[in-house]
């Protein structure tokens, strides 16, 4: 990823507070000249729902953490469950933010699957559901490219990750 943002002159790069982002974000860091401004903010964290479902593998998921189905009916029912409008309001208010505050700075924004997929959701205007959260997702390594006039989002773009190669046939 850090090669991909080798040119898009990010200055600042804020991610979640959960160990993984914070290593994605000083990989892509690693990449960069001049080298960005690292800083965490707790808006960008994983879905507050994903702790009720740590460590337990997916298939296991329906049987040992049985609210999960709950939470699949309807974001948000359940105590410590965010729906997507909060979620996704969450990160983008933390864009907003960024923009006010930093404004004519590009930056990148590490985050997690769910709350990237809610903010995409409410900048798109559509239905605020499950199906929506897997329809059009943000993949790994994907990005949502944002653009801001002040506090306003004026466009957006999904770049998906690049395709992986074929891996090389073993040698016999």
């Amino acid at each position: 990823m850090g090669e991909r943002l080798r040119t898009a002159g990010i200055s600042r790069i804020v991610y979640s507070p959960l160990d993984r982002a914070r290593e994605t974000a000083e990989i892509i860091a690693q990449k960069l000249t001049p080298p960005p401004v690292l800083e965490s903010d707790y808006d960008l964290r994983e879905a507050e729902f994903s702790r009720y479902l740590q460590g337990v593998p997916f298939w296991q998921i329906p049987v040992r953490r049985p609210l999960w189905l709950v939470h699949k009916a309807r974001r948000g029912l359940l105590p410590g469950d965010e729906s997507i409008e909060v979620m996704g309001g969450r990160v983008l208010r933390l864009v907003r933010r960024l923009s006010r505050e930093h404004a004519g700075e590009t930056m990148a924004l590490v985050s997690h699957a769910d709350p990237l997929d809610a903010a995409w959701i409410l900048l798109d205007g559509r239905p605020q559901n499950e199906r929506e959260m897997h329809r059009k997702g943000v993949g790994k390594a994907g990005m949502l490219q944002v653009d801001m006039d002040g506090e306003t989002p004026t466009a957006w773009e999904y770049i998906p990750p690049p395709a992986a190669g074929k891996p090389e046939p073993a040698a016999a």
